[in-house]
């Protein structure tokens, strides 16, 4: 049990903040506040009642957190006002950090991925064997997210400790809980997952601290996941601009009464562990410090920077080049070359997790994970619930803890599913506060086999747009080998596209062992003059298919193989050798990956060329279902058509 003044001082410290903030906001020296007041004894008391080494991922009314893990004053708020010294170079905002030397991963304003993250953090201490306890925030309204209903599910089937605390405050933004649920209480839900729910009164600073306490000892003796509601007030608006206009005064005077500064202050008056003076004496003392640091960051000169700069922090730059085949090679399939390079991923990194829906005993509906669960075992090949978001974002929290992973998608179009942990949380992880997201999502998609609108889609140009994502998309078996080696070394999020169609119709000699192909290196498939084909997957054995058709062509074909990051100089140095290009992709064709390589030409080779730059795609329409509406919507036929008319222009 800590002293009395020490918790004290604990609650006291993010009010006088939070006080000395909103003198800057009218002062307008501060842009924006989410104020926490009436709620900080949730922060304070749980975070006291963890260890220091446990991770909590806090809110945006969470400033308790921050204080009580000893985050320096001067940084907080250099941070809040995106100076320099701030945690992420002015590039996010307020709470929007993570900091591991404090164990606290923040939020982005999506509110419920974090829920998911806390997953992947609580695994990887069941893995290591650790018994830690990772705790994460949400308010009312964000159970009502999808997140929050997959974190639990999969934190209740693999026996997480996480604790999930809801911070139930009377109103999401301005919707009051009649509006976002109807169970009587947001600990019933608890049940639905086979949990355990607790709810507090979250105003009582020891009944949190105690409870918390006593809940975290219990979970590191046995691991699983915990729901807590604490019940308390949000005393101003959403954030200040929004004000509380929806809110009944007679309410706020209720809960004004039940102040959790106030109630702990004066229980310590009438037991004589304070006095006024102490108060007045300790109020002083943290304003005058509070100030002191609030004006330091202050006058900290504006955050500069360089394009240049910008651009290099996208990225965790890898230092290992790329290893050799050793071996001989023989003729795989592209599914048996994928199922390899898994494999040898598993043994070259053995604390690597390979997790997706139907992965382990079945082998993944293409077989790609046969044998693995019976080599790695179920710790390392893991079955996972049909919740795509929730995995993705556990396997953030296990980069975060040190710990690679590999996602399989039991198809790409299902990636949807997790869009926003693909492209708000791995994607942008590095640039906004230096954490490198060392994941790899596998991506089995394309069309060809008839399996229509769901099951079919070519979704890369979709995430090519994403600063922070990598793409890799092999063409022949020994590429899919090297580059799945190479993008499971890479410690930045790269999404790994497979063409379900060249599972077992392409083959070609792969060397054996471990060895890598370079990311961002095309490679020259065959070399000519009249023409430049610049593709990547399924297009180059399409473009290969119509040049043997037509062997007179003397044709460059580029295989792109890494479309981010693109190999921008094997593109211009192929079409200044040719003077005439196409593109080609199997992805739909309006704002395609075709459309940015032709711009590329454009700006770059304009004096070269010798022919308007063609772009040979598929239809802008759904994939249809039907193999003749099929083979109409993909490209082959057009680009033997378009590939003709360019070379007679």
């Amino acid at each position: 049990m800590m002293p009395m003044l020490s918790l004290y001082e604990s609650i006291l410290t993010p009010r006088l903040i939070e006080e000395r903030m909103l003198l800057a906001l009218r002062q307008g020296r501060l842009s924006k506040w989410f104020s926490g007041i009436g709620q900080e004894a949730i922060s304070v008391g749980a975070t006291l009642a963890l260890q220091a080494d446990e991770f909590i991922l806090p809110l945006h009314r969470n400033l308790g957190v921050f204080t009580c893990r000893g985050v320096p004053l001067r940084r907080l708020f250099s941070q809040i006002l995106g100076r320099p010294s701030g945690f992420t170079k002015g590039r996010d905002r307020s709470f929007h950090f993570g900091t591991l030397e404090h164990h606290i991963v923040g939020m982005i304003s999506h509110l419920g991925p974090q829920l998911c993250v806390a997953d992947g953090l609580a695994l990887a201490s069941r893995l290591r064997g650790q018994g830690k306890v990772t705790m994460v925030f949400t308010g009312e309204g964000g159970t009502s997210q999808g997140d929050f209903h997959e974190a639990l599910n999969l934190a209740s089937v693999w026996d997480l400790p996480v604790l999930f605390v809801i911070e139930s405050n009377g109103f999401a933004l301005s919707t009051p809980p009649s509006q976002q649920y109807r169970c009587q209480h947001l600990i019933d839900r608890a049940h639905g997952y086979g949990m355990e729910g607790h709810r507090l009164d979250g105003n009582d600073l020891l009944g949190v601290y105690a409870r918390v306490g006593e809940l975290a000892a219990s979970m590191r003796q046995k691991p699983r996941p915990v729901l807590l509601e604490c019940q308390t007030f949000r005393m101003r608006g959403h954030e200040e601009a929004s004000g509380t206009d929806y809110v009944p005064e007679r309410l706020v005077e209720e809960w004004r009464e039940r102040d959790p500064l106030l109630l702990f202050e004066n229980d310590l008056l009438e037991q004589g562990i304070l006095t006024p003076a102490r108060v007045t004496e300790m109020r002083q003392t943290l304003s005058a410090h509070i100030a002191q640091e609030f004006e330091w960051a202050l006058a900290e000169p504006a955050v500069q920077s360089t394009p240049q700069a910008e651009l290099a922090d996208v990225y965790c730059v890898r230092s290992r080049p790329p290893v050799a085949p050793q071996a001989a090679a023989r003729k795989l399939r592209y599914v048996d070359a994928v199922a390899e390079g898994l494999k040898l991923s598993l043994r070259q990194h053995p604390q690597l997790i390979f997790m997706g829906q139907d992965v382990a005993e079945y082998g993944g509906v293409f077989k790609v994970s046969q044998g693995l669960l019976e080599e790695f075992g179920p710790e390392r090949v893991r079955n996972t619930p049909l919740c795509e978001s929730a995995v993705v974002g556990a396997a953030l929290g296990l980069s975060i803890a040190g710990i690679k992973s590999v996602v399989e998608m039991q198809f790409a179009d299902f990636a949807s599913c997790a869009f926003n942990q693909i492209v708000n949380n791995l994607a942008k992880a590095h640039y906004r506060w230096g954490q490198p997201a060392d994941v790899v999502v596998r991506m089995p998609g394309g069309g060809g086999v008839g399996a229509g609108p769901y099951h079919s889609q070519s979704l890369e140009g979709t995430f090519f747009h994403v600063p922070g994502l990598k793409i890799v998309y092999p063409a022949f078996p020994d590429e899919a080998k090297g580059l799945l080696l190479a993008a499971v070394e890479d410690p930045n999020p790269v999404l790994f596209f497979e063409h379900k169609a060249m599972y077992r119709r392409i083959k070609g000699p792969v060397p054996e062992g471990y060895y890598t192909c370079p990311m961002g290196k095309a490679r020259v498939l065959r070399e000519g003059n009249q023409v430049a084909i610049v593709t990547y997957g399924m297009g180059v054995h399409w473009a290969l298919e119509v040049l043997d058709r037509h062997p007179y062509i003397s044709a460059t074909l580029l295989d792109l193989r890494t479309l981010q990051p693109l190999d921008e100089g094997a593109i211009l140095e192929a079409v200044r050798a040719t003077g005439k290009v196409i593109v080609l992709h199997e992805d739909t064709l309006g704002g395609g990956i075709g459309a940015e390589v032709a711009a590329l030409i454009a700006a770059r080779c304009f004096e070269y060329l010798d022919g308007p730059v063609l772009r040979s795609a598929s239809l802008d329409t759904p994939v249809p279902f039907a193999r003749e509406l099929e083979q109409d919507f993909l490209p082959p036929q057009r680009f033997e058509a378009q590939l003709l008319e360019l070379l007679s222009y």
